[in-house]
Order: structure tokens, then C-alpha cells, then sequence
């Protein structure tokens, strides 16, 4: 998902096996993935999707500190869900603590792991196949 400040920007879903770098997108205060080869379209992940960063995760408050967590990997989650207007996109570390994507420093790369699993609709689910209708052989005479 793309959290709602970035609804005015160009976007398309995560791909397994790409990598991603953290960037703030023109128009916007609002920092989120983009592929290097077309930084000004945001890249939307599902809550689940597993990304592995190239070193420690580092954040920042955009005005005076820059901190680092002490991981490589984490995992794309949404938070307060409830409260409106406000940036629910992070991701979520070993450790249960999670950081505002909106946060990351810029110019990070994430490869992405895993997408989770989504459940299909009961119509799109493979459907076990038809039994083959036999038709009984006759018994030869003999």
C-alpha cells in the first residue's frame, strides 16, 4: 500500500527480486520506495512483504538527528489504522519495534524478499477437477 499523502503520485505494486531505494517524491514531503530506474513512480508494498536492506536501517526526524537500527531486514507493515490523515506505512523489525517509511533516510536500498500470500476470492481458487465419467465395458463373451 502507498500511505495517503502519496495518492497524488504515480504507483505500482512491489516486485520480488528488485531492489528499491528510500526517496522523497517531487511534489511532496513524503518519503516512500521508488526503483532507481524510475524514482518519481512510488513502489506500493502489501502488509507482510519482506524486504532486506544493504546495511543497519537509518532514520531520521528531518531536522536535527539521524539513528540507526540495528537490523538489515524487516518487514513492510501498517500502523493506526484508525487514526485518519496520518502516515500508517513502516516497517517492522525482529525486535517488534517498527519505523514510519515516511522516516527512512533517503537514497537506502531494500531488496524485496517476499510478497506475502493474498488470498484469492472463491471464484479465482482452483477448482478440483471434474471426475471422469466411465462408461462400463462390456463383458465379452467367451
Amino acid at each position: 500500500m502507498c500511505d495517503y499523502s502519496l495518492h497524488a503520485v504515480a504507483t505500482r505494486p512491489a516486485k520480488v527480486g528488485e531492489t528499491l531505494i528510500t526517496t522523497t517524491f517531487p511534489g511532496t514531503s513524503t518519503r516512500g520506495f521508488a526503483s532507481e530506474s524510475d524514482p518519481n513512480v512510488a513502489v506500493c508494498m502489501l502488509p507482510g512483504t519482506e524486504l532486506a536492506f544493504a546495511k543497519n536501517v537509518r532514520y531520521d526526524n528531518r531536522w536535527i538527528w539521524t539513528r540507526e537500527v540495528g537490523f538489515r531486514v524487516g518487514k513492510f507493515v501498517q500502523i493506526d489504522r484508525h487514526v485518519p490523515d496520518r502516515h500508517h506505512d513502516a516497517i517492522g523489525f525482529p525486535d517488534d519495534t517498527h519505523v514510519l517509511v515516511t522516516l527512512l533516510c533517503e537514497g537506502q536500498r531494500a531488496t524485496v524478499l517476499q510478497l506475502p500470500v493474498v488470498a484469492q476470492p472463491a471464484t479465482e481458487r482452483a477448482r478440483p477437477a471434474a471426475a471422469v465419467a466411465t462408461t462400463p465395458t462390456p463383458l465379452s463373451a467367451g
